[in-house]
């Protein structure tokens, strides 16, 4: 990742961001001392997380990053107080590293879609031929599998970048003699046109590039949906909503 792009992601202005507010959070505390106050280390752990939240805001990040810098000096804070052995934190880091591995650079965690998600896709693929089916971030598989267990004529994949998630789908269709096909790798290097049907739960920081990708791949008679984020540059030919998820899956044809 060239230093310009690595710059632009979103967690490593946030780290900037972080960074900071480290000397405004100094001078804040200077300036209290000087007026005769005493500050706490929860003042001051405060005073970096909002310093850090502004910061952030200035910048325009999503809103979590707000939430992350603001609490993130008050966690630290938190954690110093308690005899935390360093094997933990190191267990804890490896472990999100595993499960949300690609998510510092496409900018997109981990969203589990759901039984109602489930439910809208299968009714909406095409009915009257064989499908080909790709989810695109599968996660854990659930879509995936269920799609297997419901036709035997769709030809049912998932591609999933973090080792955990992909580790855990392609277990689960093991054990249960699935015929879904898990594949660990980044979707930008499939072809969309080897598929009848795109299904997506990404984030909106990744739909341009999908739009782009899917308009430039996707056969005629194919479908691209996505679940709960909508895409900017064109109106899905078709919005479903899911009133007991508050939830709608778009879908475009093409």
């Amino acid at each position: 990742m060239s230093a310009p792009r690595l710059l632009r992601a979103p967690a490593v202005q946030a780290l900037l961001c972080q960074l900071a507010a480290f000397p405004l959070t100094l001078l804040a505390v200077f300036l209290l001392a000087r007026a005769g106050a005493s500050p706490t280390y929860f003042i001051v752990a405060l005073a970096q997380g909002l310093f850090a939240a502004a910061l952030t805001a200035w910048r325009r990040l999503a809103r979590w990053w707000l939430a992350i810098g603001f609490l993130f000096p008050l966690a630290l804070l938190g954690a110093s107080q308690f005899a935390i052995p360093p094997w933990l934190f190191l267990a804890i880091f490896l472990f999100m590293l595993v499960l949300y591995w690609s998510t510092f650079r496409t900018q997109v965690p981990y969203y589990p879609s759901g039984k109602a998600a489930w439910d809208a896709v299968a009714e909406h693929l095409p009915q009257d031929r064989p499908v080909s089916f790709i989810d695109i971030g599968s996660g854990l598989g659930g879509l995936v599998l269920d799609l297997a267990s419901r036709r035997n004529d769709i030809r049912a994949a998932g591609i999933e970048l973090a080792p955990l998630p992909w580790l855990a789908s392609w277990l689960r269709a093991k054990l249960t003699n699935s015929r879904a096909a898990f594949l660990r790798g980044d979707y930008e290097r499939l072809d969309f046109a080897h598929y009848d049907a795109v299904f997506a739960y990404l984030s909106p920081a990744a739909m341009t590039a999908l739009w782009r990708k899917a308009k430039k791949e996707m056969r005629p008679g194919s479908m691209l949906m996505s679940y709960e984020f909508a895409i900017n540059d064109s109106t899905p030919t078709l919005s479903v909503y899911l009133p007991n998820t508050g939830r709608t899956l778009y879908i475009w044809h093409f």
